[in-house]
């Protein structure tokens, strides 16, 4: 189970404030790097999504992970992705990503195994946002046996 992530952004509080708005949680400063933000699911699990400055990196260090400004701009697109339940539709989230002038669609995953809407934080960064309808689907899809079987699929 993962409780925490985090992710690059040009406007980290900007970023911070969507992805609350897809929990229906709300957003806070992150003291420990200044500049950045945590989007808050407010759920039993502690839930957050930390939101960095896009110029920053972490790194090792005594203590904390050191925060430091990076040698050179971030890339444009990583293979980074996080999946993540939402209370919205399928319709308020892609209004949400026009809102904000990033790219927001409903793809299908697999051979029709489940649909995730594509938010795409600065039109860099992958969300996918799955509403009730996607998060049965997908609990149906990515069971052990199943990616077993798509392991064992796979060729060697």
């Amino acid at each position: 189970m993962i409780f925490h992530a985090s992710i690059p952004a040009r406007d980290p509080q900007r970023a911070a404030t969507v992805l609350a708005e897809l929990w229906g949680g709300f957003i806070a400063p992150f003291a420990v790097f200044p500049g950045s933000w945590v989007a808050v699911a407010g759920d039993e699990r502690g839930t957050v999504i930390e939101v960095h400055p896009a110029d920053r990196v972490l790194h090792p260090s005594e203590a904390e992970p050191g925060f430091v400004p990076a040698d050179a701009p971030p890339a444009r697109y990583s293979a980074f992705h996080l999946a993540v339940a939402t209370k919205l539709s399928a319709e308020d989230v892609i209004a949400l990503g026009q809102r904000e002038g990033w790219r927001a669609e409903r793809c299908t995953r697999g051979n029709h195994f489940f649909d995730v809407i594509e938010l795409w934080i600065d039109n860099a960064t992958l969300i996918e946002c799955l509403t009730a309808e996607m998060q049965a689907d997908y609990l149906a899809f990515a069971t052990p046996e199943n990616f077993r079987a798509i392991a064992n699929a796979a060729p060697r």
